[in-house]
């Protein structure tokens, strides 16, 4: 089984202090029904912000405003042969009025959660919860 290397970025999308989170969608093969950070694999010659906007549109129907990069981590898939590097940046809706039209085939559902919520949507040792520890002490 060939090894690689693959770039992903997603995002704190917040509004009114709150932060956006999606749950996989169960036919998911990797984590299905985890709540996550928005976002996808960077396709080759793409920016990252370019990419961003690309995977938000693709995955919830609107547009944002990607803002800057806050947290960086790896980490190594289930049968070991891929090493992601995931780069976290923050983002806004280019409009709050737009409505989210989540796609099926990524999520099932979607959550605008506050501070005092992370624990009940992420598990300990899960390298997204401290990039949303940290994303809402950047924000205050």
């Amino acid at each position: 089984m060939e090894k690689y290397q693959a770039i992903t970025a997603c995002v704190f999308l917040h509004r009114d202090g709150k932060l956006f989170i999606a749950k996989r969608a169960d036919v998911k093969k990797f984590l299905p029904g985890k709540y996550e950070l928005i976002g996808g694999h960077i396709e080759f010659g793409e920016t990252i912000e370019d990419g961003l906007k690309r995977e938000i549109s693709e995955e919830l129907g609107i547009e944002a405003i990607v803002k800057n990069p806050f947290h960086v981590f790896t980490y190594i898939s289930e049968n070991e042969n891929k090493h992601s590097v995931e780069i976290d940046y923050f983002a806004k809706m280019a409009d709050p009025t737009q409505k989210i039209k989540l796609n099926s085939e990524d999520h099932s559902d979607y959550r605008w959660i506050s501070e005092d919520e992370i624990d009940k949507y992420f598990q300990d040792g899960d390298a997204e919860k401290i990039a949303v520890r940290k994303g809402f002490k950047l924000l205050t």
